[in-house]
């Protein structure tokens, strides 16, 4: 009884919260004609469309049809941002490339919609969770952790700044897949630690471990405190540092 009078509130509190970055959204591309983040809308509607999908067609229940959308939403994203840096490294070195004014100031060919696609996957995702009530305890980590990352995504989005910065913490998403891949492969009950598949996926699962979520992170980490100085007093420095560690 208590459990459920937590996950209530909780419910209500971060229903309240999509609520209100939802009419910030709309208001941003309505009123300020702010028609870039379109993409946005469009990537929420994207995964709710593979939700439905995955739903009618291969399983019904939440958790699974939700963690399937998740698999799709970090390959998406793991390709989308190979394919921005792959495009930047083929024109640039990489002195060039992660200088301060180009990873906080500019914005790489594609990566702004590609932030917006990820941050309407966000939206999406904290719906369904609260949807079907996959979430639990008195502050939800998951929820959390979406909440934050809606909050810096839609801010740099709205400012225009560290877009590359997010783009760069999305390379986590390549060691998400196999997390969902191992999610999926269990809840499908395929459990035999034999097979090669599941060797092949333990081994990719930490080997994008240390390079896509620690190594990344780290390296980024640090790009961030050397260029501390330069980046003001204002809330630019905040907004990678918690996006960051929201993609922890």
């Amino acid at each position: 009884m208590a459990r459920a009078i937590h996950q209530n509130r909780a419910g209500t509190f971060f229903s309240s919260t999509l609520i209100l970055w939802l009419v910030s959204v709309f208001f941003e591309i309505l009123f300020n004609k702010r028609t870039e983040l379109i993409p946005v809308l469009a990537g929420g509607c994207f995964y709710q469309l593979a939700n439905l999908i995955t739903r009618f067609w291969i399983s019904r229940d939440p958790l699974f049809v939700n963690t399937c959308v998740s698999l799709l939403h970090s390959t998406v994203t793991s390709a989308s941002v190979i394919f921005i840096l792959a495009t930047q490294w083929t024109t640039k070195d990489l002195n060039e490339m992660f200088d301060h004014s180009e990873v906080f100031g500019g914005t790489w060919p594609w990566a702004y919609k590609a932030l917006c696609f990820s941050c309407g996957y966000f939206a999406y995702d904290q719906w369904d969770m609260l949807r079907y009530g996959l979430f639990s305890g008195w502050i939800p980590s998951i929820l959390v952790h979406h909440l934050i990352l809606l909050i810096c995504f839609t801010l740099a989005l709205y400012r225009n700044v560290t877009v590359n910065y997010l783009i760069l913490t999305l390379i986590c998403e390549l060691h998400s897949i196999f997390l969902h891949v191992r999610k999926v492969r269990r809840m499908a009950g395929v459990r035999n630690a034999s097979s090669k598949i599941v060797r092949m996926e333990w081994i990719f699962n930490w080997l994008t471990f240390f390079i896509a979520r620690l190594t990344s992170h780290i390296l980024i980490t640090m790009k961030l405190l050397t260029d501390a100085p330069k980046f003001g007093g204002g809330m630019e420095l905040p907004l990678a540092l918690f996006g960051m560690a929201g993609e922890l």
